[in-house]
């Protein structure tokens, strides 16, 4: 398994408009990460999980789970993510795992909870600038990768998640939209599964 955590500092916490996902607190960057985690050419990563945290108004936080194994009727346009998202949203949640429907899950969880439930599954890995080049480290089984939405984490988020991950990894030296970091992610994951199929 592989995950991604996209912390969304201000994306909303209630059903908001398909026709202003940006005016949601940036939701259209959410559903680019969703999309880019989930989706291959006419396929869906079944050994994928998205975790998606809302810290925006006006009842943070809320995450909502995409199960790459589970989910239909996704498609990787961001309209169609995002409808899935308002779904979720519409749903009253606590702070256990709630169905919206096959592959989609709602909790009010903060960072830090949410943190310690993946670290029992996962090994957390915090994607930042500033970490050991991804090429050259030793990437971790199950792996769950956290980043920031565009604003990134704030140093707050960031002193939480130093408690919980095993590694800190670089993709490049430039800040890379969140969408390509995933992109990039999945990249080096799948280079040994194709390096042994064309052996």
């Amino acid at each position: 398994m592989r995950g991604f955590l996209v912390v969304g500092n201000k994306a909303v916490t209630e059903p908001f408009s398909l026709n202003d996902l940006p005016g949601a607190g940036r939701m259209d960057v959410l559903c680019r990460c969703t999309s880019q985690a989930l989706f291959i050419s006419h396929g869906i990563r079944k050994d994928v999980e998205v975790y998606l945290l809302l810290l925006g108004p006006p009842e943070p936080p809320k995450v909502v789970l995409v199960k790459g194994n589970e989910v239909k009727r996704m498609s990787p346009d961001e309209r169609n993510v995002a409808g899935h998202i308002r779904k979720a949203l519409s749903i009253e949640s606590g702070k256990r795992w709630k169905k919206v429907h096959s592959g989609v899950y709602v909790s009010k969880k903060g960072l830090e909870e949410l943190l310690e439930e993946l670290s029992n599954s996962y090994s957390l890995v915090y994607l930042k600038e500033d970490g050991v080049n991804i090429s050259k480290a030793k990437l971790p089984s199950n792996p769950l990768f956290i980043l920031g939405d565009h604003e990134g984490l704030t140093e707050e988020q960031e002193e939480v998640v130093r408690n919980y991950v095993t590694l800190k990894l670089s993709l490049s030296p430039l800040s890379l939209l969140a969408e390509q970091c995933i992109v990039i992610v999945h990249y080096e994951l799948d280079k040994p599964t194709y390096s042994s199929e064309i052996s």
